[in-house]
């Protein structure tokens, strides 16, 4: 258990005369009553003292005092009382001072971040009205909230993401500095956007995410592509809601609290290719005529750009790809309907299609109606075994080609669709077509 191994370490650290207190998210996390998901130790022991204590050890950051000690399976943080030289690149300190427990809290992001326990004595150090603010349910930058974001822009992310998952409200002083600097998000790297970015869209709590993204100005940093769907006007016969933009926001409030990240990727994704294909007809109809194609396409290039990998991007371009294809469910052929099923990714696609619907005109009826079919085809596999294979077709005497994959495909549609029951029964209608 990692508070287990976490007091271990207080306890050798205080026993050979050093300060050492738990630090940050599992103080914070446990005064929530909240199981924190790791424990973080603070000490006055330099990190070469660490080293000398604790046979196992990774020096992870030495150059910013923080070791990581390996105890049993747990792996702590240890890190140095320290504060902060100048930060010039927007993310990192360039040097580093050793300094006392308070002087590390006030060197710390947000208040309810900068609270430190003492196991021994089970006590709670507070140097930044922390324990108040987590009373208040607010999000506050310790200090100068500018002169926090300022030295380190992934805070901006932070905030929003504290905010999201935890329930808690941002303070206005930290609000509008947040805004103030929301346009210098380009100096934290991609894949530290990413993270922050996927823990607020995956928050149950993620439309308050969502919305403080947008409001923030941090959105359109991260998803410039999104701005267009403001103002993107649709057919009111199908989308009473309102334009595309309130058609995904709505989506994304009508999602389960607990989704895969491609699901909620997807709904975010699914019709950025509205506005640059936007016409209208002869009739004065609003058409988008492609609209999943080329969403598809920008989705990757967003995917890309923030250094998804490559199963996430697999998961997701299928679903905004083929959502429109729902629509044609009720004149499906079995073997069209069963392969559509049989989509590794058909679940998420299924639940896309459900919150469009109700994110729009209302109707389930496909959603129903492929309920429906997954209970009926639910008694054998989607795609069973194949009847023939191409080494079978080879023995009759064909060479491969694009008759050849033709054929294959027009046995497993009738295998599909119970016309044939039986390897004779596929062969005997092979031998009736003109071989390539």
């Amino acid at each position: 258990m990692s508070e287990a191994a976490a007091r271990s370490i207080v306890e050798r650290l205080r026993a050979n005369g050093f300060e050492a207190l738990y630090a940050g998210g599992c103080v914070r996390d446990t005064l929530l009553g909240l199981e924190p998901h790791d424990y973080d130790v603070a000490t006055s022991a330099r990190p070469e003292q660490v080293e000398a204590l604790f046979p196992r050890t990774v020096p992870v950051g030495a150059q910013f005092g923080v070791i990581i000690v390996l105890v049993g399976d747990s792996e702590i943080q240890v890190a140095t009382f320290r504060g902060d030289g100048a930060y010039h690149d927007g993310r990192h300190p360039e040097s580093v001072h050793y300094t006392d427990a308070e002087g590390d809290a006030l060197r710390r992001d947000f208040t309810i971040n900068g609270l430190f326990y003492d196991p021994i004595k089970e006590e709670v150090l507070d140097f930044v009205g922390g324990r108040d603010d987590l009373q208040k349910r607010l999000i506050r930058a310790i200090g100068n909230p500018s002169e926090r974001f300022a030295e380190d822009k992934l805070r901006l992310l932070r905030a929003i993401r504290f905010a999201t998952t935890l329930g808690f409200t941002i303070d206005p002083g930290t609000w509008s500095a947040l805004v103030e600097w929301a346009p210098e998000l380009h100096a934290v790297s991609a894949e530290r956007i990413r993270e922050e970015f996927c823990k607020i869209l995956l928050s149950p709590n993620r439309l308050l995410g969502f919305d403080l993204l947008d409001q923030s100005g941090l959105l359109r940093m991260i998803l410039p592509e999104m701005e267009t769907l403001k103002g993107c006007d649709q057919p009111p016969e199908f989308h009473p809601e309102g334009d595309v933009f309130v058609h995904t926001r709505l989506m994304l409030s009508l999602l389960p609290e607990r989704v895969s990240l491609p699901l909620v990727l997807s709904v975010l994704f699914h019709d950025l290719g509205k506005p640059p294909t936007r016409m209208v007809d002869e009739t004065g109809r609003i058409r988008f005529n492609g609209h999943e194609g080329v969403s598809a396409e920008m989705s990757l290039r967003i995917m890309q750009r923030l250094r998804f990998s490559n199963e996430v991007i697999d998961a997701v371009l299928p679903a905004v790809r083929l959502h429109m294809s729902f629509k044609d469910v009720p004149n499906m052929r079995v073997a069209t309907l069963k392969r559509m099923m049989a989509r590794p990714t058909f679940d998420d696609e299924l639940e896309l299609h459900r919150v469009d619907c109700l994110g729009s005109h209302g109707m389930l009826d496909n959603h129903t109606l492929l309920i429906a079919k997954r209970e009926e085809f639910s008694h054998q596999p989607l795609i069973p075994p194949p009847l023939i294979t191409g080494n079978d077709l080879i023995a009759l005497g064909w060479k491969p080609g694009p008759k050849f994959a033709e054929i294959l495909q027009a046995v497993q549609t009738s295998q599909l669709e119970g016309v044939f029951v039986s390897q004779e029964e596929a062969l005997q209608w092979v031998k009736t077509q003109t071989s390539t």
